[in-house]
């Protein structure tokens, strides 16, 4: 069977292993149903850093900074199996940014179009009000940006009419159109910045992640916080509740007071529930082991090792028209009066706190984002700079929260969230967003990023509504990124569009032997259980569905058959070929259709699904070949187009 083998395990999006992306295989293994298997990839051995224990986490000291590249015995297993691409790792592509065309950066130029003209759409009224006044776009993979662009304006609206729900517009000659370095209120990103400093003190043996938070800030033990860990307020499972109005609180000593009292309304590891509370806790023990304030430990630490001069807090007076404004700030849709919001923190709790806390309160523009982005796919270091170490990122990458499904989250960073990643989401895909309309995302498996700094709260936060251009623009970056199809110039695809059911069939075809088998090229990646690809088969009647087995076969990929016995595949499967075979001997005598349904729903979807080098064997004959032009021709699509990419 050498032959139905050939081109199995290629890398899929047409790059080798020592260019720009580096292999495309990995992911979590595929289960009984072709999703992924949560737990055994996540808990992992790191290098020394995390064992699996009867489910619970046990943490060894992490190597410093600039340590060996991990070994010991099964670490280039886990390197396979996490699909963690070039840059994490990898320790021979480490590049630095430069702008580039879309195929130097190994992607397809028109998705990249049409990120941008989607983005465009959210400028006009969606449905009601548009999404934001502008946006600052980047995407990339390995070392080049490929799209860097300005829409719409950073500064339009000088104040927001609450009785027309309308916006009142600066006059023309005073509005600012958005440029590439445009900088803006990160809100919620500023908590990644939080999270790497505190990394940072891990890896430095100055903040334990099993440690409890009152070991460093005593009175925290307040209203029975004692048992809260440094790694729940990383991954949001401390029980704080999402918010308290600090700003309500005059003095300092208030705030802090209010802190210590706040009781969590959950037991500490039991639920996820995302927290601004946590990162300003964290922020309290950061300065408290360092002697340092937060604004200073970000500038030492990260901003000025890489470069990232347009990234701080409290941005002067000068950066102003350079800023884009958020908000007009009043009650009773903010928590302060203060009119328009330009060039200083939007979140009142940062605002009260001095424009300083873990939670809110980063300023920053595109191309820094994407520095910090290219250091993390990088393995911690951009250039001569290192700001972390491989095992350090991997715990970033790392999903801690496997007890809370959907809620996957490593030290800092949420992990395979379609909802704003779209279909770039993958067991490792990195990312955050911000109130005010920022998102960040990062898919080692791809080597990509993609940067969307939008001012979705000018003028108001009501008019915002969802993530749809996020998401929008993550699924026509990850359409960028090409699928070669594992032997000849094209395969069939299934699309990218929601709410939609594709099929792919066969003609009739009557089978006589009892070793009758399909076999076929299979590639998929979908929203896990919400989106699936099922193999069915009818003779006349009603479809029912068809068991098969998938093989991953290549580089780093050993042969290892899952059976998939509901005819069903669904979630992640590596981002690499398989190979297929379905026992077809139950229709023996009988006129067979055979037929793939490719099956979304309305919300989210993933990169789709490809079929390719289709046969049907019944015995010793070949009885259908895709290959042969004739039996091509007699394959019914609606819905699947042939690609070569």
């Amino acid at each position: 069977m050498t032959g139905d083998t050939q081109g199995f395990g290629r890398t899929a999006d047409g790059r080798g292993a020592d260019g720009d992306g580096g292999a495309a295989g990995g992911g979590r293994a595929a289960n009984g149903t072709g999703g992924p298997v949560r737990g055994g990839v996540a808990r992992r051995r790191l290098g020394g850093g995390i064992l699996a224990l009867g489910g619970a986490l046990a943490l060894a000291p992490i190597p410093a900074a600039g340590a060996a590249p991990r070994g010991g015995p099964g670490a280039g297993a886990a390197k396979r199996a996490a699909g963690t691409g070039a840059g994490m790792g990898s320790g021979a592509h480490r590049p630095t940014l430069r702008r580039g065309s879309a195929a130097r950066a190994g992607l397809l130029q028109e998705p990249l179009d049409q990120l941008v003209r989607d983005a465009e759409a959210y400028l006009s009224d969606s449905p009601a009000h548009p999404w934001y006044a502008g946006a600052v776009l980047l995407a990339g993979r390995g070392g080049t940006v490929a799209l860097h662009r300005p829409i719409g304006k950073a500064v339009r609206y000088a104040a927001y009419d609450e009785k027309t729900d309308t916006g009142v517009e600066f006059p023309a000659d005073q509005q600012i159109p958005m440029a590439e370095d445009t900088v803006f209120d990160l809100a919620s990103i500023s908590k990644l910045f939080t999270s790497l400093l505190a990394v940072q003190q891990i890896e430095r043996g100055t903040l334990a992640l099993e440690a409890t938070v009152a070991s460093y800030l005593p009175d925290f033990a307040g209203g029975g916080k004692e048992g809260i860990t440094v790694r729940h307020l990383l991954t949001h499972t401390s029980g704080f509740r999402s918010w308290i109005p600090l700003y309500e609180e005059p003095t300092r000593e208030g705030k802090l007071q209010r802190l210590w009292e706040e009781v969590p309304v959950s037991t500490p590891g039991s639920a996820y529930l995302y927290s601004d509370l946590n990162l300003i806790s964290l922020q309290l023990i950061l300065e408290k082991i360092t002697g340092r304030p937060l604004d200073a430990l970000l500038h030492d630490e990260i901003t000025a090792p890489l470069g990232m001069r347009r990234t701080r807090y409290n941005p002067p007076a000068s950066w102003k028209p350079r800023i884009a404004a958020t908000e007009d700030a009043r009650r009773p849709w903010s928590g302060i009066d203060r009119g328009l919001v330009w060039g200083e923190v939007h979140d009142e709790n940062a605002y009260s706190l001095d424009g300083v806390a873990g939670h809110a309160g980063v300023f920053s523009c595109a191309w820094d984002l994407a520095v910090l982005a290219r250091t993390l796919l990088n393995g911690g270091i951009y250039g001569r700079a290192r700001i972390l170490s491989e095992e350090s990122v991997d715990l970033l990458f790392t999903d801690f929260n496997t007890d809370f499904p959907g809620d996957e989250h490593g030290l800092g960073f949420e992990l395979y969230q379609h909802w704003y990643m779209g279909a770039m989401a993958t067991p490792r895909s990195a990312g955050h967003t911000g109130f005010t309309g920022t998102s960040l995302v990062l898919d080692p498996t791809t080597d990509t990023f993609l940067i969307v700094l939008g001012n979705s709260v000018h003028p108001v936060r009501s008019w915002r509504s969802g993530s749809a251009p996020r998401v929008a623009t993550a699924n026509q970056l990850a359409r960028a990124v090409p699928v070669r199809p594992e032997r000849g110039r094209t395969a069939w695809f299934s699309g990218m569009s929601s709410a939609t059911t594709a099929t792919l069939t066969l003609p009739a075809l009557r089978l006589r032997s009892s070793r009758a088998r399909l076999e076929c090229a299979l590639w998929w990646d979908t929203e896990p259980g919400s989106d699936s690809l099922a193999l069915e088969a009818s003779t006349g009647q009603e479809w029912q569905p068809v068991p098969f087995t998938t093989e991953a076969r290549g580089a780093g990929h050993h042969p290892d058959p899952q059976p998939h016995p509901t005819g069903s595949v669904s979630g992640w499967s590596g981002r690499v070929w398989h190979r297929l075979e379905a026992d077809l001997s139950a229709w023996r005598g009988e006129s067979l259709h055979l037929r793939w349904r490719y099956t979304t729903d309305q919300r989210y979807v993933g990169r789709g699904a490809y079929v390719g080098s289709l046969r049907v064997r019944d015995g010793a004959v070949t009885v259908f070949d895709s290959g042969r032009p004739r039996d091509a021709g007699r394959i019914g699509a609606t819905g699947w187009v042939l690609s070569a990419d």
